[in-house]
């Protein structure tokens, strides 16, 4: 599912000069399992022959090291030109605050220090050569949003929401400060669409409501990428530091997932077939 390296690409800082599509990963609201969908995505795109690399760019609340398992002491070190050279796990590249932090401590940083960090982690970094870098982002439409924009190329977000109204209305908003930036969204992603219970495999229960991200896709003229069910193996696969899509491969969620990362692939070549590559964008204040 490796995307086509032949199509130009537009200036990008030299730690990620090499890196073919940004695919952000975004949510309006906290809690949607945003992260979960990300490190599956990105598992699963690995686990296909690709290329790929994952950024935590959720700083106040990073949840990389727990959800790939990577241990407490483990840090990333410096290469000879004093660039941070990412962790791999599962064949993904990692980078997270959550490598450089002590859990048990929090980041108390004003927006520009956070800003100044993700900027680091992506020219900065040897990321070397990736068909896609997975940005998992923190909630919201904030500083590290922006700062991302301003600073890559994003090939295209994919955006999450469960299927509740609050969570939609939020979504809602991140769909819009996309295009506000003229980064194209490749779709969204329902997640805790359903519960099955393994007793019961033929059921359905919508504990959250049914078809919300179908409903707001086509207002917004989005694709649905994916429906992904409440599975007790995700969560568990998760804690455990193993993406279910690897832990679990025969699970529903698994199945899901995957099914999400080869859409998310067709919408990439999509777009970057019909459409110029997208430049980082300047924020003017007045």
């Amino acid at each position: 599912m490796a995307a086509p390296n032949d199509a130009p690409k537009p200036t990008a800082p030299r730690g990620v000069s090499q890196v073919t599509n940004f695919i952000a990963v975004a949510s309006g609201k906290g809690g949607v399992g945003k992260s979960t969908v990300a490190a599956n995505l990105a598992a699963a795109l690995a686990a296909s022959g690709a290329k790929v690399g994952l950024l935590d760019a959720d700083v106040y609340g990073p949840s990389v090291p727990l959800m790939f398992g990577v241990p407490a002491d483990e840090k990333p070190r410096l290469n000879d030109e004093r660039h941070i050279v990412p962790l791999v796990r599962y064949g993904v590249k990692l980078l997270s605050m959550g490598f450089l932090v002590d859990d048990s401590n929090a980041v108390i940083w004003r927006g520009p220090m956070v800003s100044s960090a993700v900027r680091q982690f992506l020219g900065q970094a040897a990321w070397g050569e990736l068909d896609h870098l997975i940005i998992d982002l923190p909630p919201g439409t904030g500083d590290i949003q922006l700062t991302l924009v301003q600073t890559v190329p994003l090939t295209g977000a994919v955006v999450v929401s469960t299927p509740q109204p609050v969570a939609l209305a939020d979504a809602r908003k991140a769909v819009k400060m996309f295009e506000n930036v003229h980064v194209p969204v490749l779709g969204v992603v329902e997640n805790m669409a359903y519960f099955t219970p393994p007793d019961l495999p033929d059921r359905k229960y919508y504990l959250f409501g049914e078809a919300g991200a179908q409903k707001l896709a086509a207002e917004l003229d989005v694709p649905v990428l994916g429906e992904v069910p409440i599975e007790q193996a995700a969560r568990e696969a998760g804690d455990n530091g193993t993406p279910v899509v690897l832990a679990e491969p025969e699970s529903a969620t698994a199945q899901a997932f995957r099914q999400m990362a080869e859409r998310v692939v067709t919408e990439v070549e999509r777009r970057n077939a019909d459409a110029p590559p997208t430049q980082p964008i300047e924020i003017l204040y007045k």
